[in-house]
């Protein structure tokens, strides 16, 4: 690339840049009004079904439904990025992931103009960079469940014990006897220790409970999970359900077993093709290093099929995180 096309590639982005920030400030700025308004004594007859058609127009009432829908998505996408930082304990909130998302896309997008200079090799290239984020948190999630799916009937066996031994009325002193006596296996230990904290801190225990739950991610929790908001929320005695619950998992524990080896066996799958094509480059580079290095570098037809193995080595890791979660 030329020093012309450097500059004039520099400028452009900035120009992007520029552009990209003053449409993002005029929609927050837009939508703060709306949302003043919506705040206003005709948007709540409306909500409230009082004389709609007398309140507000047909267009106005269709363009606050579609304000409300995009509220909606933006606030689980925020919710959703917030319980996997706070599962992984992350520290860090969402504005500051959101900016390193940003600024990944944004270095991707550099690099992908510099090394493939082509539309296609910038916006692709970017986009899996800018993803890059997201999915390593997805991926430390999986591998958070794949550590704990086998410890998982260790510790609800200890729990029961505790359980009995507290009485069998309260579930955060059992929870607590627990996290005490330290005989929690690996990861499982901070689980809990997680769990009994945000019981304890927070008012709201469904949202503790499934945060729990998801940092398990199979369906031994969710029953388990069940058991307790019932204990915690009518205060009956759950000693039965627990008995149940840890007869079933001990027949099903083969067929656990066997299923986390399925998931092994699909998180090293998804490995392969980047150490094949490694090894791939490797032995051109050993054999024919400048025809190598000329193919993959300096020819356009070269550098796209590089693009083209990475998109797909990016889809394929996708494609594996999509088979954990359907398998958990």
């Amino acid at each position: 690339m030329s020093t012309v096309s450097f500059v004039a590639y520099i400028l452009l982005l900035f120009s992007l840049q520029y552009l990209l920030w003053y449409h993002l400030l005029s929609m927050w700025q837009q939508e703060r009004t709306l949302q003043h308004r919506l705040k206003s004594d005709v948007w709540k007859r409306y909500q409230k079904g009082a004389e709609p058609a007398k309140s507000l127009s047909s267009a106005q009432q269709s363009h606050f439904k579609k304000i409300k829908k995009n509220a909606d998505v933006t606030l689980k996408i925020k919710q959703h990025i917030a319980e996997l930082l706070e599962i992984l304990r992350i520290p860090m909130t969402i504005v500051t992931f959101g900016w390193m998302t940003f600024f990944f896309l944004l270095a991707g997008t550099m690099i992908g103009g510099f090394f493939f200079q082509s539309t296609k090799g910038t916006l692709l290239f970017g986009v899996v960079i800018g993803l890059t984020p997201y999915l390593i948190i997805r991926s430390m999630l999986v591998q958070r469940r794949l550590q704990t799916q086998l410890d998982f009937l260790p510790a609800v066996e200890l729990f029961y014990q505790c359980y009995l031994v507290t009485g069998e009325r309260q579930v955060k002193v059992a929870l607590q006897r627990v996290i005490e006596e330290k005989r929690l296996i690996g990861p499982m230990q901070s689980v809990y220790e997680q769990l009994y904290r945000n019981l304890s801190i927070r008012n709201d225990d469904e949202t503790s409970l499934r945060l729990f739950a998801s940092s398990l991610g199979h369906l031994w929790a969710d029953h388990f999970v069940t058991i307790l908001q019932v204990a915690m929320q009518e205060g009956v005695v759950v000693t039965e359900s627990l008995q149940q619950l840890l007869v079933d998992m001990r027949k099903a524990r083969r067929a656990n077993e066997l299923e986390r080896n399925r998931l092994l066996e699909i998180r090293i799958a998804n490995f392969s093709p980047v150490l094949f094509l490694i090894v791939f480059i490797g032995v051109n580079f050993y054999y024919n290093r400048a025809n190598a290095y000329y193919y993959y570098l300096l020819d356009a037809q070269g550098r796209d099929t590089l693009l083209n193995a990475l998109i797909l080595i990016f889809l394929s890791f996708i494609m594996g995180l999509w088979l954990s979660r359907k398998k958990l």
